[in-house]
């Protein structure tokens, strides 16, 4: 269940799961760095209140995200390592869960409402932890019905998208977690979310093969259906600028969809092996696919297109 184990910081600027690393891959300088080696023993350099006393080892990492200056990485065995890339060694390791099934889904980094920056973690236990990044104490925890896949958190700030095993996609209010609303028409189980930059869209896919948009406002039926060529849709990115939608399967296809068309317009990238994640440039002017095959395992780039094109702008 490889998704989100890629995240670009700026055109020139990746990172990126290789084997037991967390790498940070300069284009510009066709070099990679490691960042945390999750093979070796993991011992955070600050004592923080929750941090294990002992050292993490040989975290197989499921899933990361990095915003700012943070990096956030999650484990099949329900580890959480926080690591500040302006800082040396690791700021936070734990284990969130201890459950036999106790995988790390997804993390998140988000804004909250005041401004303070939070880490929101979505688990096979069913709950959703929330973590102050200052501190790294576990905040609140939102329980829900269902093993939780994904979960993603608005622009503002305020509303929080919910996703688990369950046909049902929830809509909670990100700080109480209380539910808004239900996102329903899915099939299957659901695995990613993205919000648009507007805040009034968000997109869901799903094991049905499908992403589905649904406008906050009015969640009675969905808006669009897309579906993939042969699986699950496991990770979907909006671009900066909101002229792009890419939605990912778990191996060999991209989709990328032009917003301002209506979404009817756009191409399929057609490349060979798992797809460990995809992620826009924030200029929105590159988009990236990792590839984890073991024998094809790299990162592809592609560059938008501008000019008189048959499509105004394409990659």
């Amino acid at each position: 269940m490889l998704r989100n184990l890629l995240w670009a910081t700026s055109k020139h600027d990746l990172y990126l799961m290789q084997n037991y690393s967390v790498m940070h891959w300069s284009s510009l300088l066709k070099r990679g760095k490691e960042v945390i080696n999750v093979a070796m023993p993991v011992l955070p350099t600050l004592k923080y209140p929750g941090s294990f006393s002992r050292s993490l080892s040989r975290v197989q990492v499921s899933t990361m995200a990095v915003r700012d200056d943070l990096i956030v990485a999650g484990g099949f065995h329900g580890e959480l390592i926080c690591k500040y890339l302006n800082k040396p060694g690791v700021s936070f390791a734990t284990k969130i869960a201890d459950d036999e099934n106790a995988i790390t889904n997804s993390v998140d980094i988000s804004y909250s409402s005041s401004g303070s920056t939070r880490v929101m973690t979505a688990n096979n236990d069913a709950l959703i932890r929330v973590f102050d990044a200052k501190s790294f104490t576990c905040t609140d925890s939102f329980k829900f019905p269902w093993s939780v896949n994904d979960t993603s958190v608005s622009p503002d700030g305020k509303l929080l998208a919910v996703l688990g095993d369950s046909t049902e996609c929830l809509l909670a209010d990100a700080h109480s977690g209380k539910e808004i609303g239900k996102m329903k028409g899915h099939l299957d189980y659901s695995f990613a979310s993205a919000w648009h930059p507007n805040g009034q869209i968000v997109a869901t896919g799903n094991q049905d093969t499908t992403c589905r948009l649904w406008d906050v406002r009015n969640l009675c039926k969905s808006l669009m259906v897309f579906k993939g060529r042969m699986g699950a849709i496991r990770g979907i990115r909006f671009s900066g600028d909101g002229r792009f939608m890419a939605m990912a399967e778990p191996a060999d296809f991209v989709h990328v969809f032009d917003t301002e068309s209506g979404y009817g317009s756009g191409q399929e990238i057609d490349v060979f092996g798992e797809i460990g994640g995809i992620s826009f440039s924030p200029d929105s002017e590159a988009l990236f696919v990792g590839i984890s095959d073991r024998t094809y395992g790299s990162v592809l780039e592609f560059n938008r297109r501008h000019g008189n094109q048959y499509l105004e702008s394409m990659f």
